[in-house]
């Protein structure tokens, strides 16, 4: 029953009507009950305390007393400008409320010597203390009313400020609905999961988040309310996920042959680490299932991703599939096209890249072997997304640091094909598993937590930029003995907000002291750093 009330436009709810309801819809998205009960304060302001007019301090923090308005009168200043004022009065002294607008509405509003209380920011002119536009209730109503100690301050915008639609207001339409309501909602999660992690029920969560009655009770509900909507994003993420695996078909990779055979046993350059063999296993388990594999490498830099993502592309080409590995930076897809050409130049297998960049006679080869399936794999950047590259039958793409692509642009790589490609998100990122759960939930999770073998010590010095003919004399030392250098840089583009150095900016000004080969070969590495 209350679940069908929660559906009641909220035009319908006392005290609002048609126009209120309409700048409520226009303002805040609030269309129906439901809506205003989901509209939760974003702060709170203490009200436990009822100071005396004594007690103030100009420039105080917002405050409420007790007592009565014992004057009202209209008071000009400049030129054809009111104000009106009324004395107010304690048992310890006088002060004075004052009003810029709305004079004629707030004055027949106003009762003379009943007892009120009122609320605002207190400042002193002269030697009296005035509260402009405060926030007045007689005491009857204050006694009676849903109030808490925790008052809560609503979101707001200036034309519901200018149309009078205060937070006294949201607040008493707040009140008005669990009236309405008798405060009766539907528990929305088993009673063994709130006994076990001991939360509140949803009638006390939703009363105690919009009528607090301490510190601790806000605390509780806001705990609850937190838990209820990351609980239901994951279980939407995982039923999505279940969803995919059982409705999305893949291509079914089921061979592991000589492509990928020849390099594990004769190519490969270095042994692989556990947490290498198990990933690309748990790889070759999803591609070799009916159902899209979609899964997020995680690992620190340095941890071996790119090696994992070629055997991938190796699988996907024993089966006679192309594979494409696309980044959000020129620089970072030459990294990668000049990573997996090393590594796979004694494989005869085809590899381009695609950017911005790239001529117009070398696109026109790259459309052609994409289309006649001679191009084995081809990386790049957004470049892979446009409409003229047209694969003959893609069967894995890569995607490399996924939180730099939109969801949009994910979508157009996926329908190239009529069968969506297996998909293979890589990030260096550092993101706790509980998080990357609740953020990637559609995605299954490999992460590479193991280091190759044979690391030195790290020795940490600090040098300022006045050394920077001592640090660069270094790094020409280090490479004379054969040995590679990374600068690390904390952006990859200019950025407008934060005054930091940029990898584009910095890539430019190391090539002009240290020229591309035969010093050194330029690279970057993931997680905004560069080699050089």
């Amino acid at each position: 029953m209350q679940q069908n009330l929660l559906e009641t436009p909220i035009e319908y709810l006392k005290g609002v009507g048609p126009n209120r309801g309409a700048l409520l819809r226009k303002e805040l998205g609030i269309h129906k009950y439901g809506d205003l009960l989901n509209f939760f304060p974003n702060r709170y302001i203490d009200r436990t305390r009822y100071y005396k007019i004594n007690e103030l301090q100009n420039n105080v923090a917002e405050v409420q007393i007790i007592g009565k308005i014992i004057n009202i009168k209209t008071v000009e200043f400049g030129k054809n400008q009111k104000r009106l004022v009324a004395t107010f009065a304690d048992d310890t002294g006088q002060m004075e409320l004052v009003w810029f607008q709305g004079h004629k509405w707030i004055r027949e509003s106003l009762k003379l010597n009943e007892m009120c209380v009122i609320f605002g920011k207190c400042t002193s002119f002269g030697n009296t203390f005035n509260m402009a536009h405060p926030e007045i209730e007689l005491m009857t109503e204050h006694e009676q009313s849903l109030r808490s100690a925790m008052q809560p301050v609503y979101p707001s915008t200036e034309t519901l400020a200018n149309r009078g639609i205060s937070n006294r207001a949201i607040n008493k339409m707040m009140q008005q609905l669990f009236q309405e309501t008798q405060a009766k909602f539907s528990e929305t999660l088993p009673d063994y999961l709130t006994a076990e992690l001991k939360l509140i029920p949803k009638n006390a969560a939703l009363f105690n988040i919009h009528f607090p009655k301490s510190a601790e009770a806000l605390a509780k509900a806001q705990f609850r309310l937190k838990f209820e909507e990351l609980f239901y994003i994951q279980l939407q993420l995982i039923t999505k996920n279940l969803i995919r695996k059982h409705k999305i078909k893949g291509h079914p990779f089921t061979k592991v042959g000589n492509y990928f055979n020849d390099f594990y046993q004769n190519h490969l350059p270095f042994e692989l680490t556990n947490a290498q063999k198990r990933v690309i296993k748990e790889i070759r388990i999803d591609m070799g299932s009916n159902a899209q594999m979609n899964r997020l490498l995680q690992g620190d830099v340095g941890s071996g991703k790119t090696i994992v993502a070629l055997m991938s592309m190796l699988i996907a080409l024993d089966n006679g599939f192309q594979s494409c590995l696309m980044a959000p930076t020129e620089i970072l897809a030459n990294q990668h096209f000049n990573g997996l050409t090393e590594l796979a130049k004694e494989l005869n297998i085809n590899i381009k890249i695609l950017t911005g960049s790239t001529k117009t006679a070398a696109r026109r080869i790259i459309h052609e072997e994409l289309e006649n399936g001679s191009l084995h794999i081809l990386i790049g950047t957004h470049a892979l997304l446009e409409d003229k590259v047209k694969f003959q039958n893609l069967g894995l793409a890569v995607i490399d640091e996924q939180h730099r692509f939109g969801v949009e642009q994910r979508s157009k790589l996926w329908k190239k094909n009529e069968i969506p490609p297996h998909v293979l998100v890589m990030t260096a990122t550092p993101i706790p598993r509980t998080l990357a759960m609740s953020l990637y939930g559609d995605l299954d999770i490999s992460m590479i937590d193991e280091l190759p073998p044979g690391r030195k010590p790290i020795q940490t010095v600090h040098r300022f930029d006045s050394n920077r003919l001592r640090v660069w004399k270094f790094i020409r030392d280090e490479i004379a003995l054969g040995r590679q250098i990374y600068i690390v840089y904390p952006l990859i583009d200019e950025s407008k907000t934060m005054d930091f150095n940029d990898l584009m900016d910095g890539y430019e000004s190391i090539s002009r002291d240290f020229p591309l080969p035969p010093i050194c070969h330029f690279h970057s590495s993931r997680k905004n750093e560069t080699c050089g």
